[in-house]
């Protein structure tokens, strides 16, 4: 149980920096000099939930930052609360996460941060796990407010099948770029997320990765898979998104209910579209009553692999 919980760990770092530098950098993109008083604005909790097929549900809760003319890990590191009080039902049964301390070190930075599952020490905890179909209530007691948020595990549509293309560019003969086909159910209403794992490593998202089928619905269609990376350090760009000739990577394909797809594809778009003089700022939409940040997500998962060939 531990040890998959420590394997999560990169992918938590990422939520927090993503949303930090969103925010600096949208503060310091105008070119004209404009001297602003900027109030820091109260502090909201920000909630990573994630309930998926045949897994716990864990949760992670951090506090938002105003903003500051410098933000290092140091103070990342300080944003992660502890002492919350959580349940997960899923409308028969209900479930009190048990807090874990997690302590790492980053760039020589060490910092604890905390995270929320079932309890180890009760061994009919582990058997409360994501189903398909299933609904699942989050409740969130801290410092004197309680939050809550529902999410729907979604049966899943497979992948068709995944295949490997050369790149155009000469100076890259090992690089190749991963497809997928794909065919979606007759029913409109999909929506999805992938992650990515290479040779072993962990699942990272890439920078666009969730979609539904508003276009595509009923339809088969080929598209191209930019794998996903660990967006906390800086990306080789002649390789970010593909793979290399004998790599094993595997795709986790995951069905989402409308919230999520929501979430995701709004901050997505803010965390890409960040600077730009010629799009109009997005409010980040958030599945948690009661008024905090974040996210409660059902994933309904599948995998599929591939061994990239020369």
């Amino acid at each position: 149980m531990m040890n998959r919980i420590r394997n999560r760990r990169s992918r938590y770092a990422s939520f927090g920096l993503a949303a930090v530098f969103i925010l600096i950098l949208s503060l310091v993109s105008c070119e004209k000099e404009v001297h602003i008083n900027l109030s820091n604005g109260e502090s909201q909790l920000v909630v990573q939930g994630v309930i998926e097929t045949g897994l716990p549900p864990y949760v992670i809760l951090s506090k938002s930052i105003g903003y500051s003319p410098t933000v290092d890990l140091s103070t990342l590191a300080n944003t992660y609360v502890h002492g919350a009080v959580i349940s997960v039902s899923d409308g028969s049964r209900t479930v009190k996460l048990r807090e874990y301390q997690i302590d790492s070190v980053v760039q020589n930075v060490s910092y604890s941060f905390y995270i929320y599952s079932v309890d180890s020490s009760d061994p009919t905890s582990f058997s409360f796990v994501g189903q398909l179909e299933h609904y699942y209530t989050l409740n969130i007691a801290f410092e004197g407010k309680t939050y809550t948020s529902t999410t729907k595990i979604p049966n899943p549509k497979p992948l068709d099948s995944l295949w490997a293309e050369k790149t155009d560019t000469v100076n890259t003969p090992n690089i190749r770029v991963v497809w997928f086909k794909y065919t979606d159910p007759d029913t409109l209403g999909n929506s999805f997320r992938y992650f990515t794992s290479t040779n072993g490593g962990p699942f990272y998202p890439w920078i666009n990765s969730v979609f539904n089928d508003d276009i595509i619905n009923g339809s088969t269609v080929s598209y191209r898979m930019n794998l996903g990376y660990d967006h906390s350090k800086n990306p080789d760009f002649d390789s970010v998104g593909k793979a290399r000739v004998g790599d094993t990577v595997v795709i986790k394909w995951c069905a989402i209910d409308k919230g999520v797809y929501n979430f995701y594809n709004t901050l997505e778009y803010s965390t890409g579209t960040v600077g730009s003089p010629f799009v109009s700022p997005v409010n980040v939409k958030t599945n948690i009553l009661g008024g905090a940040l974040g996210i409660w997500a059902g994933y309904g998962t599948t995998y599929k692999s591939i061994v990239i060939p020369l």
